[in-house]
């Protein structure tokens, strides 16, 4: 399915998007990467949406992704025994590790690890960082502290510890059973939440084994201070700004979204900018102004993706969401400064023949008259170095791998085609120029680049480029040689 934009949109699926019928509209409406979380439903639910997307990606024979998104460590106070508190600034709270019902004056904290990495000084957050508390003191099993900002504290309210590495694995035994079961479905994405290094990082990854594409959450701010060690090891990001906002300054996240969305264009890796795009339309039809603003900062900004939550997972008008966000990309895109921005944070990247291939590709496009850039790929890294050129004309990723069509729905501009597998360059030229007539790219009298690797079906041998006519798919499409 052709989309008229570059930019790919990721739709999380909820109760509000579980049916075939609402699934497929959300497709047809723009969605091109569905979000399963692995927070919320059964394994069976997980399973009935995957293959409800399956089923439709059959019927429109096209690559659909599938992002699932493990929950991560959720650290929680206990509950309270009249369900809730007021906490007010100055008083002093305690957390422990003693069961009981929680009061005015504590609560339990069933985390040891917190205590044992907290010092005097250190910022606790409750609930989103609604309440502030500051450690007094500490122990092996507590923390004095003193409420900073007060307000309302109740049963299971999650906290965040910003001002330290905290000793826990980032896979709970939840996650592992998670991993495991979205791997065996085969999902092409697997999300990591609360990830803190990158040894997180490289342990998910033999777990999941190359069964999927490995993509980290960003919202701790050690993850933040590793990012381009963790950058290293993955093969995506999400910049997760809903918890990063939460545990730093909010107006240090709109900086560090724009750095690390350069950072993963020049390591030409996708990255997906998320939390609170269009938060108001969960309950409205209509976003505000300033949420589409947002949504078009993070399209000129170059990110690969950008991503709906709770707006097409249980808001009143998912489908609603995804329009929105597909019309506000193809007004975005067909601004004149949108390419200005995109070309002026262009970073030459000139390492590899494959590097010099994709950048003499662009450069021939958007110096002649060329309709669309053909390349041929077997990882995806051919068309992931393609979409970091953020070419002027589209790209056809033209692969015999479906694993690896899925997984570059989430890549900036990459429109990918399935192909038999080829052994001979001149048959690569022919069914490009078929690809790119039959999706509407280009006209029998229209000229196309095609990239490949010589010999053909080994990765990472990009090493050949041709500026072929559209009508040779009519010449040689019935030449045996």
């Amino acid at each position: 399915m052709r989309r008229h934009r570059n930019v790919k949109i990721v739709a999380t699926l909820g109760p509000a998007s579980e049916t075939y019928e609402t699934i497929r509209a959300l497709h047809e409406a723009g969605a091109d990467v569905f979000r399963l979380n692995m927070s919320h439903g059964t394994h069976d639910s997980i399973r009935e949406k995957h293959e409800i997307i399956r089923k439709l990606e059959a019927e429109l024979d096209s690559p659909i992704a599938i992002l699932a998104d493990l929950q991560g460590p959720k650290l929680r106070v206990g509950e309270f025994a009249n369900g809730e508190e007021e906490l007010v600034e100055g008083a002093s709270f305690r957390m422990d590790l003693d069961n009981k019902p929680g009061t005015i004056d504590r609560v339990h904290l069933p985390h040891p690890e917190i205590f044992q990495a907290l010092e005097p000084g250190a910022t606790l957050l409750v609930n989103d960082g609604k309440i502030r508390l500051k450690v007094k003191s500490c122990g092996a099993d507590f923390a004095e502290t003193e409420v900073v900002t007060g307000g309302t504290i109740s049963n299971r309210k999650g906290v965040n510890v910003p001002d330290v590495v905290l000793p826990l694995a980032a896979l709970t035994d939840k996650d592992r059973e998670d991993l495991e079961f979205a791997c065996s479905l085969g999902v092409d994405w697997l999300a990591l939440s609360f990830v803190q290094r990158p040894r997180d990082v490289i342990e998910a990854s033999a777990l999941v084994r190359d069964r999927a594409a490995i993509m980290v959450k960003i919202e701790k701010p050690a993850a933040v201070t590793d990012f381009d060690a963790i950058l290293e090891e993955v093969d995506g990001i999400m910049v997760a700004r809903g918890d990063l906002g939460v545990e730093l300054p909010v107006q240090n996240v709109p900086p560090l979204q724009k750095r690390m969305v350069r950072k993963c264009r020049a390591a030409a890796k996708p990255v997906i900018v998320a939390t609170q795009m269009l938060e108001s339309m969960i309950e409205s039809p209509m976003p505000t102004r300033a949420e589409v603003s947002d949504v078009a900062t993070a399209i000129y900004e170059g990110a690969d993706a950008i991503m709906l939550s709770a707006e097409s997972a249980a808001g009143d008008y998912p489908v609603e969401a995804v329009t929105t966000m597909d019309n506000v990309a193809r007004e975005v895109e067909s601004d004149p400064t949108y390419r200005e921005v995109i070309e002026a944070s262009r970073r030459a990247v000139r390492i590899s023949v494959a590097d010099g291939i994709v950048a003499a590709a662009r450069e021939i496009a958007e110096t002649t008259d060329i309709k669309v850039i053909c390349c041929f790929t077997q990882s995806g890294t051919t068309a992931l170095l393609t979409a970091r050129e953020r070419p002027r004309v589209p790209i056809i990723a033209m692969t015999n791998m479906r694993d690896t069509a899925r997984r570059m729905a989430l890549t900036w501009g990459v429109n990918c085609v399935m192909t038999p597998q080829l052994s001979r360059f001149k048959m690569a030229v022919v069914n490009a120029a078929k690809a790119a007539r039959e999706q509407g790219y280009a006209e029998a009298d229209d000229q196309i680049v095609v990239t490949a690797g010589v010999p053909f079906n080994v990765p990472g041998t990009t090493n050949i480029l041709r500026v072929a006519p559209c009508q040779e798919s009519l010449i040689y499409s019935t030449d045996p040689e």
